[in-house]
């Protein structure tokens, strides 16, 4: 994957956001409204600092975003089970597999993960979701088990994960991690609105 010009990419993004038709979800023809901002991963730095820069633009627009950031959310989540210092301490020491195991505990996509983004994303209303943060949970989290869970729960405004990969009807993580194949998510990089 190429680097982009981001600030193309976000003129575009924040343009077709801000649209009455983005928001309404009127022109979805019933899908459910999830969108991937794929981005080529070693942009990572300047993605965070350009979706900062999208939601206060969005917001003086009068359109106001809720950010899920996958990492910050599993770290405290592992802290609300009082566990995080100590998988710290022992990391080190830890197999991969000991650690993976551990985490997957904790972070369960479908018990545990999914139902604490539903209950944030209710008592957090906003125009539209954003899910950030995808690289940084890898492989402990998936984002096609993310996207294929969280389609059960939010259908109430666009949804948005930022990918830093590829997308087509397959997620390629950091354009060379294969991930399952997810077609019900429009590509905003492709999409015409």
């Amino acid at each position: 994957m190429k680097l982009e010009s981001l600030d193309l990419k976000y003129d575009k993004l924040f343009n077709n956001l801000k649209k009455k038709s983005f928001l309404s979800m009127s022109a979805l023809g019933g899908e459910i409204p999830f969108y991937i901002v794929p981005y080529n991963p070693k942009q990572e730095n300047e993605i965070i600092q350009k979706t900062k820069q999208l939601k206060d633009r969005l917001g003086r627009d009068g359109i106001s975003i809720y950010e899920i950031n996958l990492f910050d959310l599993s770290l405290s989540m592992l802290e609300e089970r009082g566990i995080l210092n100590k998988v710290i301490e022992k990391e080190k020491d830890l197999s991969k597999s000991k650690l993976f195991k551990t985490l997957q505990g904790v972070l369960d996509s479908e018990t545990k993960l999914i139902p604490q983004i539903e209950i944030l994303a209710k008592e957090n209303l906003s125009d539209m979701l954003f899910l950030t943060g995808i690289g940084q949970v890898f492989p402990f989290i998936r984002s096609h088990t993310i996207l294929n869970n969280l389609q059960n729960y939010i259908k109430d405004r666009p949804t948005i994960m930022f990918f830093p990969g590829t997308y087509t009807t397959d997620l390629s993580l950091f354009d060379t991690l294969k991930d399952d194949n997810y077609y019900r998510a429009f590509n905003l990089n492709t999409l015409n609105l």
